[in-house]
Parts: C-alpha cells; sequence; structure tokens
C-alpha cells in the first residue's frame, strides 16, 4: 500500500501561482503512475494532470494545459503541480492519486485506477 500526504494549498488572487506538493510513502517502489484530481463544491471529482512514474510521460485536462505543470522526483517519491494563471473556477479540493497495479496503463484520466488517495488540499482562488 501507498501512503500520499499532500502540501501546498491555499489562498491566492485570481492570476497568481500556487504550487502543490504529494509526497508518498510505503510500497514506492510499486508506484506506476501519479495524478492530480480535483473537486469543486457541488461537482464530480475530475482529472487535472498525471504523470507516469518511470516514462515520465505527461498528460493533462484541457482545463490545465498550458496552465499547469505536473512533476515528479523519482528520489523523493512526490509528485508536485505548478498552478499559474489561476482562475476563480480552479477553486476546490485538489487530490493527489497514485496507482500501483498499472491500471492506468490504458486510462490515467479514470479515477477509478488508482488505489491509494491523499487526503487532499483546499485551493481556493479569489476574483
Amino acid at each position: 500500500q501507498v501512503q500520499l500526504v499532500e502540501s501546498g494549498g491555499g489562498l491566492v488572487q485570481a492570476g497568481g501561482s500556487l504550487s502543490l506538493s504529494c509526497a508518498a510513502s510505503g510500497r514506492t517502489s510499486n508506484i506506476y503512475s501519479m495524478a492530480w484530481f480535483r473537486q469543486a463544491p457541488g461537482k464530480e471529482r475530475e482529472f487535472a494532470a498525471g504523470i507516469t512514474w518511470s516514462g515520465g510521460i505527461i498528460y493533462y485536462s484541457d482545463s490545465a494545459k498550458g496552465r499547469f505543470t505536473i512533476s515528479r522526483d523519482n528520489a523523493k517519491s512526490t509528485v508536485y503541480l505548478l498552478m499559474n494563471s489561476l482562475k476563480p473556477e480552479d477553486t476546490a479540493v485538489y487530490y493527489c492519486a497514485a496507482d500501483s497495479r498499472r491500471s492506468t496503463a490504458w486510462n490515467i484520466r479514470r479515477g477509478e485506477n488508482y488505489d491509494s488517495w491523499g487526503q487532499g488540499t483546499q485551493v481556493t482562488v479569489s476574483s
């Protein structure tokens, strides 16, 4: 099992930037991919960005593309999400997720393919 702890959320004005971190512990050698999802009040959870652990292949949602950057540090078992040009509609709880069963090999954007989740960190963007 993999444990995930997110950090870095907060309040920022529109147009600003925030950086999130997610540190993995436990059976990190089994990690195949990691991703960031978000859930706004009253909305379903949605994929924001994902990265494969060995090859570093990156995927973004349309809303994140061009503004968010996902990266990883394998030595630290940590994934990051740098968010620029933030908009009020980016306000959500952001969750880190890890796949240690290779389920995301066929669809990295599907939340059900991840077997470990962090507790979430709140990101609030004021207008």
